[in-house]
Formats: C-alpha cells, sequence, structure tokens
C-alpha cells in the first residue's frame, strides 16, 4: 500500500469508522503531534474517539503524497460547534503514522464567501 492509500484507510477507519484497532494497524506508539492543542502519543485518540457525540463525521477528500509527507483534505461535522475544513499532515514512516500537523478553519459556506466558491470538496 503506498503511503497516500495508507493515510486515507487509517483516517477512515480511525474517525469514519471509529475503529480504535487502526491505531494498532497505521499508527506508530511513539507518534509525535504538532497541533497545540493535542499530546504526542496515541492515548488522547483511544479517550476522544469513543467520546465522540453521534452525530460527529469526517469526510476525506483531497489526498497528496510527496514522499514520507502525505496531506488529507477533510471536513470536519461535530468536532467544534461550526463545521471545520481541515488538512492533515501526516509523515509516514515504514507504513506507520510517526508525526502529525495540521491546519483547521471553520467553514464558510460559498454563499457567504467573497468568491462565492466553496471550500469543500475540491472538484
Amino acid at each position: 500500500m503506498n503511503n497516500k492509500d495508507l493515510v486515507r484507510t487509517a483516517m477512515t477507519r480511525l474517525f469514519v469508522d471509529r475503529d480504535l484497532g487502526a491505531l494498532g494497524d497505521y499508527w506508530d506508539p511513539g507518534y509525535i503531534q504538532h497541533n497545540p492543542r493535542m499530546p504526542n502519543g496515541l492515548d488522547f485518540f483511544r479517550q476522544i474517539i469513543p467520546a465522540l457525540k453521534p452525530d460527529f463525521r469526517y469526510e476525506p477528500g483531497l489526498v497528496m503524497e510527496d514522499g514520507e509527507f502525505v496531506m488529507i483534505h477533510g471536513r470536519y461535522t461535530g468536532w467544534t460547534e461550526k463545521p471545520a475544513i481541515g488538512v492533515d499532515i501526516f509523515r509516514v514512516k515504514n507504513g506507520r503514522l510517526v508525526e502529525h500537523w495540521d491546519v483547521i478553519q471553520e467553514e464558510v459556506p460559498a454563499a457567504q464567501a467573497t468568491s462565492g466558491q466553496p471550500m469543500f470538496p475540491i472538484a
């Protein structure tokens, strides 16, 4: 499996299927987190995934790969008060997600955007 498919599968299993087994299959136990509100390691996921509200939804979008770095564009609904669009950036080593960065912002509907264009999905 290439890194792009690995990240899409890992994110789908963890955030769409809420399958904690994905952590053992795809994440490195020494996972390094660059989001300032999340700790290193996997315990955070083991706590937050089962606690997600029933209406939480993650929609994966465009995935781009550059060697060991993979970016996935997605919509998070129910993670925060309003839907958010994020780009999660992972470093993949030996088939494991070893490091993570993200950029997340509140989704603005196309009708309210100056350009009139939607933030998600990318056509």
